[in-house]
């Protein structure tokens, strides 16, 4: 257990975990609070400046007041009378090693809250070094039935990250999951498996034991360390996995089916949390083509360990092509424009070129930056809105002001905005285009 939100913790288990003893020994009670559930909850005592801990005390019918209307007095009442259980079910996590957060505890994965905000999980159950989940890196996923050569493709971009000292982040599946952690390991390397299932098991078997004791690997899941499969909770898993990297490789994927596009599809469609990247060498895909089609980039043929970092930070969409995702939501853009600025900004950087401008000048030197890169293709007024997470007079205000100083092109029927061909074209743009990324070529 997290020993700084200890209390916090607690409740939440009660009030949503089914605190299963021992794998199918136990049924998940009928009552348990949904997420949904479980948010109003947590907003409400939000508001009257309370915690999930307050609902331990005995005073808690005072807590929850006359607000029937929210959760049934009765149900919360049989869930936190749980106690009994709950000591029962963390006696048993602590004699296999296996801890719990949530997301008061300072050990809950940043990337989580910021990424999935209001849909990162209440709880995260785990075994191994809570340190590796803060630590970025490559998610690899792909299907679980996989040849020969695509699981050794895979071992092979886990021993590479391995020797990038990039942390690799995939499902613990079988298949493409599992081989993309076995090369990651053998080559000494780091790795974050977000199981969907089956978490206790898993951190007992004998070739993990070791790996999670000498802090090289962490086990994590959403759910229940006894929880058996659930499909609906091997899509919500997806998610984790996302949010946890600085980029994806899908390796495989069939088209219009399966979990792995699913989760791709949702992150290039949807959420677009990280850049998405597929595999291009090798056997043909239809599912690989088509999550190209939707925005996913090939995976450069000339990355290397020396490289390899360029490839996983985002700020390799200031330097990507027209098939890139430059639609990374923009709180995800102002966190690697922080980073820069951090490790210190290029004498081409606007920031560095300004040091001396207002805030809000500042700001839209950033926000002419992004749209430089954000269109490269035409789009609307409420496209470039929704991209940067602003209102739609907010989007407008600044095209019409690219488009004063000549470096947007307005066009009309439909209404849109695009980077003018001369600037598009001109030596800086240039310079900055991405050579390592090659088209698809099969059978290399």
């Amino acid at each position: 257990m997290s020993e700084t939100s200890s209390l916090n913790t607690k409740a939440i288990l009660l009030l949503t975990a089914p605190l299963i003893i021992g794998r199918g020994k136990s049924k998940e009670p009928a009552h348990l609070l949904t997420s949904g559930e479980y948010m109003r909850l947590a907003s409400y005592l939000q508001e009257m400046g309370k915690e999930p801990a307050d609902l331990l005390k005995a005073d808690r019918d005072q807590v929850l007041g006359d607000r029937r209307h929210i959760l049934d007095h009765n149900r919360l009442k049989r869930l936190l009378d749980r106690g009994f259980l709950l000591s029962q079910v963390i006696e048993r996590w602590q004699t296999r090693a296996i801890w719990v957060i949530s997301q008061d505890d300072d050990t809950y994965p940043q990337k989580l809250k910021v990424r999935l905000k209001k849909n990162s999980p209440s709880l995260l159950y785990g075994c191994g070094n809570r340190e590796i989940l803060n630590s970025g890196g490559l998610a690899i996923v792909g299907s679980r039935n996989v040849n020969d050569s695509l699981s050794e493709y895979t071992k092979e971009i886990g021993r590479l990250a391995a020797k990038a000292r990039q942390t690799v982040v995939s499902g613990a599946a079988r298949g493409i999951d599992r081989a993309a952690m076995s090369g990651a390991l053998e080559a000494g390397g780091k790795v974050t498996g977000v199981l969907a299932d089956s978490l206790e098991q898993t951190a007992m078997t004998r070739e993990h034991r070791n790996l999670l004791l000498e802090g090289q690997l962490v086990l994590i899941s959403p759910y229940d360390p006894n929880a058996g499969f659930n499909a609906g909770h091997a899509m919500q898993r997806n998610k984790v996995i996302y949010a946890l990297s600085d980029a994806a490789l899908v390796v495989n994927a069939d088209m219009n089916k399966g979990g792995t596009w699913a989760g791709a599809t949702e992150q290039l469609e949807r959420l677009r949390l990280v850049p998405i990247y597929v595999r291009s060498t090798g056997e043909p895909s239809k599912g690989l083509e088509a999550l190209k089609a939707k925005g996913a980039m090939p995976w450069p043929h000339s990355v290397d360990a020396d490289n390899l970092d360029t490839v996983l930070r985002p700020d390799i969409l200031k330097t990507s092509t027209p098939h890139t995702q430059s639609h990374l939501p923009f709180d995800a853009r102002q966190e690697l424009l922080k980073t820069e600025v951090q490790a210190g900004a290029t004498s081409e950087s606007p920031i560095a070129e300004n040091q001396t401008l207002s805030p809000d000048e500042e700001l839209y030197q950033t926000i002419r930056s992004l749209l430089t890169h954000i269109l490269v293709k035409p789009k609307k007024a409420t496209e470039v809105a929704t991209e940067l997470d602003v209102t739609k007079r907010q989007a407008e205000e600044w095209l019409k002001r690219l488009v004063a100083e000549g470096l947007l092109e307005k066009r009309t029927k439909p209404v849109s905005y695009v980077m003018r061909s001369d600037n598009l074209f001109s030596p800086k743009r240039a310079a900055e285009s991405n050579a390592d990324i090659e088209p698809v070529v099969y059978g290399k």
